[in-house]
């Protein structure tokens, strides 16, 4: 059937069309794009984040195509070159030797004609068996991403495409045999694919968002696909599936590696909109199997803030490295387009290593942030134990603020109802990290973090179940001028948020509430920015 026909018979699919014609995540129902920025970006605009990849200007989403090539960490995103609002996607390339520092290199793939350039991943192709491999030796890298067409004003279709490089990522070439795959369903994208050595092939990772299905898809060429199998419906099923990614990651205290797939869900996750959840299991080369036996799980999720999604893994990390790294769009598709930014909009998550841990019996997806950031570290202070008198204790004396920062803290609640750390305080706003014994949970409370009124969603608390076997909770925390990230009990839970307060809000005091909790040390760092221009 051609893609025309199956576009317009689509059109009576019980108006499934109208609910995600946008791309990974994207709102159907978006503005038309701002008018490019005029201002010359600096890297140092109320609330630009100083350690996190921000683009120069215009509107950012998904990670796309992160593949590690000859020493340099590729990254494409989702981006409008046209403005701060979603609209006109295209593949926008910045590259990273250390994890830390970026450069930003330029549109790679752009919007041509009536095809967008969807979300998808990239490989390294060493024996050039897609064939676009020249006489030199290098090997191609090769992009697979989703042609959003556009047939008519309210006729969509989605298939996968192929584009190469072969000059280490400087320039990219179409195929001209695109599409390479198609699918009935128009809502079919976000292609994640690595190679898969057992079987001498690759393998793909792609979804079926209204269907709440991935699918898995093999090929020898990158060219010719056949589908193997499928997985889903599971876990969460509020919202539509998309960004899938399968892959291996290693087994804390042991040589083992575990397969993850992760799927993200927006509308529907577990702090509102859009996040992700994830499935632990087996994968033979056709299918992939859940740990727990069956598709009637309830959600385990990769994060429980509301600002992680789309997150996929680096391609091709060297096997010496022995580390499973990702990074995840930090925004909300409920607010997405709302943020109070400019010239730019959205910013990426710190890069992670994953992992998995065995908690109370069983096997958990855990997380931590990557080694490198260290390297950022300056003004190092250390506090010994102290107790904690129920209320709040500045640090100011301690020498302790900032608006970018990493904490490393570790309590005893003792009597205490909650205890934790305030992070970007100041006049009438404060954002508030901390356990609550009663719930055995730890959260973040971004109610009062700043501007909050722009969206009726933003302002929230959002908490995530934590053991505390030894009873102690350590929270590792970092603090950049408009995210939090925390990682509680070295990564068992993470959560990620947004935030925007005051310059001049930059404060860190000690919290305690219902009774007295102990310290037991505290470890902080201010952190240098990453833009050479600071």
């Amino acid at each position: 059937m051609s893609r025309l026909l199956r576009t317009t018979l689509s059109l009576f699919v019980s108006g499934l069309i109208l609910f995600t014609v946008a791309g990974c995540g994207s709102d159907s129902s978006s503005p038309p794009p701002d008018d490019l920025a005029a201002e010359e970006p600096t890297f140092d605009e109320q609330y630009r984040p100083q350690f996190h990849y921000t683009p120069r200007q215009n509107w950012m989403n998904d990670p796309n195509g992160m593949v590690y090539n000859d020493g340099v960490f590729h990254f494409f995103h989702q981006y409008n070159p046209e403005g701060n609002t979603w609209g006109h996607m295209s593949w926008n390339h910045a590259t990273t030797e250390d994890l830390v520092h970026w450069e930003h290199q330029g549109v790679a793939i752009p919007e041509e004609g009536n095809e967008m350039i969807f979300s998808g991943s990239a490989v390294v192709d060493e024996n050039n068996t897609a064939g676009f491999g020249t006489n030199d030796g290098q090997a191609p890298m090769v992009a697979i991403y989703t042609s959003h067409y556009t047939i008519a004003e309210d006729s969509t279709d989605q298939a996968q495409s192929l584009a190469y490089s072969t000059d280490g990522g400087e320039t990219w070439t179409k195929y001209e045999g695109n599409p390479v795959l198609e699918h009935p369903d128009p809502n079919f994208r976000d292609p994640n694919v690595f190679w898969y050595a057992p079987g001498e092939k690759w393998v793909m990772t792609i979804a079926l968002p209204t269907q709440h299905k991935v699918q898995f898809y093999e090929s020898t060429n990158l060219k010719d696909w056949s589908l193997m199998s499928e997985f889903g419906p599971a876990g969460g099923t509020d919202g539509i599936w998309e960004c899938p990614a399968l892959f291996q990651v290693p087994v804390e205290g042991s040589d083992q590696e575990q397969w993850v797939l992760q799927v993200d869900l927006n509308p529907g996750s577990v702090a509102g909109g859009s996040g992700g959840q994830y499935f632990l299991g087996s994968f033979d080369g056709t299918t992939f199997t859940p740990r727990e036996g069956g598709l009637e799980t309830a959600p385990h999720w990769v994060d429980y803030g509301p600002d992680f999604y789309a997150v996929i893994p680096w391609n091709n990390v060297p096997e010496e490295d022995g580390r499973a790294l990702w990074m995840a769009w930090m925004n909300n598709w409920e607010y997405a387009q709302d943020i109070p930014t400019s010239p730019w909009r959205s910013a990426q998550t710190i890069p992670r290593s994953v992992h998995v841990r065995t908690i109370d019996g069983t096997r958990r997806l855990v997380q931590r942030p990557v080694e490198e950031l260290q390297q950022l570290r300056e003004n190092a202070v250390q506090l010994e134990g102290r107790t904690i008198e129920s209320g709040m204790t500045s640090l100011a004396e301690d020498g302790i603020s900032g608006q970018t920062l990493e904490i490393v803290a570790e309590f005893e609640p003792g009597d205490a109802e909650t205890v934790g750390v305030a992070v970007r305080e100041g006049k009438n706003e404060r954002t508030i990290v901390g356990y609550d014994a009663a719930t055995d949970s730890v959260f973040v409370d971004r109610t009062t973090s700043g501007a909050v009124d722009f969206h009726d969603a933003f302002a929230s608390r959002d908490a995530a179940p934590l053991a505390t076997p030894d009873g102690r909770v350590k929270l590792h925390i970092f603090v950049d001028r408009s995210s939090v990230e925390v990682f509680a009990n070295d990564g068992a839970r993470v959560l990620t948020h947004r935030i925007f307060p005051r310059p001049e809000s930059d404060g860190v005091s000690l919290v305690a509430e219902g009774g007295p909790a102990q310290l037991v040390r505290l470890e902080a760092w201010s952190l240098r920015s990453i833009w050479p221009s600071r």
